[in-house]
């Protein structure tokens, strides 16, 4: 009989022994009550508590979490229905707080995540929610730690996913931005037209002034060349007159020399004159550069009678006139 009882005695303690060592895993903490009221708090690994008066009640990670926020309906500031969903990212950072500060940690989260959502999709007109999200998602970010940390939870992100407004407003929507498209694009289309044309008109206009140029300086190397020409003309003329004279002078002198007691080499020598000098008139009168000659025909006979003096200055008894005979000498008349 005692041995019966000291089996009994062994089971039961061996049992209690048993129930008093709690393994907490990694990343895991838990809550342990004396007799109904909080007592401490378990970390990883082994502990020990007191069978029958302790009791683990709360046993829960202190990991990052993820709350899948479900689609729901909000109104924006000017009346347009949407349908907003998040996602959002949370540790427990006390445990105590977590357990005792609120019940069902999880839905309490959730609501109080899709109220705040509501409130700033409020707060803001349709565009905005589009334009504004990382705003929205700081606001929230914000507005949730602030409100979860009597809980003992940390609210590490938020992430609004989707933001779909309702059937009518896409499709307004959608004819809006359709309308936008086809402006920008005639707009586009009219400013490409409109700076195609002013390059084409400056191109014609700098096309013109280039050929206007060129136009003008090839008439000014015309009259350029024109205007050399005519004075190289004029110097060959003038060269060839001033040759001309100085040939007819010489032949002058050269018949002067020869013919100096013939009448008829003096009077041959007179028609040359004039026929030379009738000749330089004509070649003046064909020049380019002189284009009017003014002869008195009066002052030809006067001309040719100083050209006669000339030629007969020396000659003995040279205004005897002219009787057609050759002239000889004393000796000879007196034979």
């Amino acid at each position: 009989m005692e041995q019966f009882f000291l089996l009994v005695f062994l089971a039961l303690g061996g049992s209690a022994l048993a129930g008093s060592a709690k393994v907490v895993n990694q990343g895991n903490e838990a809550l342990v009550e004396r007799l109904g009221s909080y007592n401490k708090k378990l970390e990883p690994g082994l502990n020990f508590i007191i069978p029958v008066f302790d009791r683990v009640v709360f046993r829960e990670t202190i990991r990052e979490k993820v709350i899948d926020i479900p689609p729901q309906q909000s109104i924006t500031r000017d009346n347009v229905s949407i349908t907003v969903d998040a996602v959002v990212y949370w540790r427990i950072v006390d445990m105590e707080k977590a357990y005792y500060k609120v019940e069902n940690l999880r839905t309490a989260m959730q609501n109080l995540v899709l109220t705040q959502i509501r409130a700033e999709m409020g707060k803001l007109e349709l565009d905005e929610t589009f334009t504004a999200r990382s705003q929205i998602n700081e606001i929230l970010l914000h507005e949730l730690d602030v409100a979860t940390d009597p809980w003992g939870v940390k609210v590490t992100r938020v992430e609004l996913r989707d933001i779909i407004p309702s059937k009518a407003v896409t499709e307004s929507m959608e004819l809006q931005m359709s309308a936008e498209r086809r402006k920008r694009a005639a707009i586009l289309t009219s400013e490409g037209d409109r700076e195609s044309a002013v390059n084409n008109a400056k191109g014609e206009a700098d096309a013109q002034i280039i050929e206007a140029e060129a136009r003008q300086k090839a008439l000014l190397l015309r009259a350029e060349a024109e205007q050399k020409a005519i004075v190289l003309r004029a110097q060959a003329e003038r060269q060839q007159q001033v040759l001309k004279a100085q040939a007819i002078a010489e032949s002058a002198d050269i018949i002067a020399q020869k013919m100096k007691n013939n009448p008829l080499a003096h009077q041959a020598l007179e028609v040359l004159f004039a026929l030379g000098y009738l000749e330089m008139g004509a070649t003046i009168g064909k020049s380019e550069s002189s284009k009017v000659m003014f002869m008195d025909p009066r002052t030809i006979p006067a001309t040719l009678e100083g050209i006669r003096s000339i030629v007969s200055d020396g000659q003995p008894d040279s205004n005897l006139p002219y009787t057609g005979e050759t002239p000889t000498t004393n000796n000879h008349r007196s034979s």
